[in-house]
């Protein structure tokens, strides 16, 4: 019978064991961009190398320029997302708990969130100008659908055996549902909320086309009028960082909120 010899970690590639073999291939193809790019295979007016994006990085920071618009950036998001936020809640709640409100409010916000958002645009110019407001609604109007399909599912998700059970100890409708459904349906929200924050982000990034005379897409668009493929990316990375962010802010929202499920508290141990 064949012996199994015990894994021997020391004798794996210090990255490998640090880090993963998942970075391998990213550094791999960081590093044959950067000889591309230096070499003359990849002209600068095509993509900039990684140091040169590094060294724009750097400028752009220590010069307030990229620290200035991106805070531009997350206020015109941050206000869209709490507009989309309290209006998809709001009709969620109302639809969920009342079939009244469901008959009301379902079937037309089924209809709106099959329309293109990006679609809305022209009209949102005509309506609203080429000011700040259109980029803000389409933000709202974007994040509004997954925060109220979400939640407007949780609390039709909620088991109904609870909800009897709070009956029997004496609680209120009121009760019921401020401590019985709207708790059972937070984690419906919180991945409502997950999508609305990473497609604010998407949305974001079209908005900022209109007009803007600062935030992310404004340096986008002056690289692009002037080929600097650098800041291009560096606006490109932030954009990615914000998302990232973003996620890592719900997921520390799930964290803290939602103590009492089992998955949190297994992780927590």
């Amino acid at each position: 019978m064949a012996t199994i010899l015990p894994h021997d970690d020391s004798r794996r590639p210090l990255l490998v064991r640090i880090g993963g073999a998942r970075w391998v291939s990213p550094l791999v193809l960081l590093v044959l961009w950067e000889i591309g790019a230096r070499t003359g295979l990849i002209p600068a007016r095509t993509l900039a190398a990684p140091s040169a994006v590094l060294a724009t990085m750097g400028e752009m920071i220590a010069s307030g320029e990229l620290g200035h618009n991106v805070l531009v950036s997350l206020g015109r998001a941050g206000v869209g997302l709490a507009i989309g936020l309290l209006v998809g809640g709001l009709l969620a709640v109302v639809a969920g708990l009342s079939r009244r409100g469901e008959a009301a409010i379902d079937s037309p916000v089924q209809m709106l969130r099959t329309l293109p958002t990006l679609a809305l645009t022209p009209l949102f110019i005509v309506w609203f100008g080429i000011g700040e407001t259109p980029k803000i609604v389409l933000i709202a109007v974007a994040t509004t659908f997954p925060v109220y399909l979400n939640l407007y599912n949780g609390i039709r998700g909620v088991d109904a055996r609870l909800i009897e059970a709070a009956r029997a100890f004496g609680l209120t409708q009121g009760q019921i549902i401020r401590d019985v459904v709207l708790p059972g349906a937070l984690p419906s929200l919180l991945v409502g909320l997950r999508y609305a924050l990473s497609i604010s982000i998407l949305i974001l990034v079209v908005a900022e086309q209109i007009n803007a005379s600062s935030g992310l897409g404004y340096l986008i668009n002056n690289a692009r009028d002037f080929m600097r493929t650098d800041i291009i990316v560096v606006c490109l990375m932030v954009y990615a960082a914000l998302g990232l962010g973003a996620d890592a802010v719900v997921r520390l929202i799930e964290r803290r909120s939602l103590v009492w499920r089992p998955t949190i508290l297994e992780a927590r141990s």
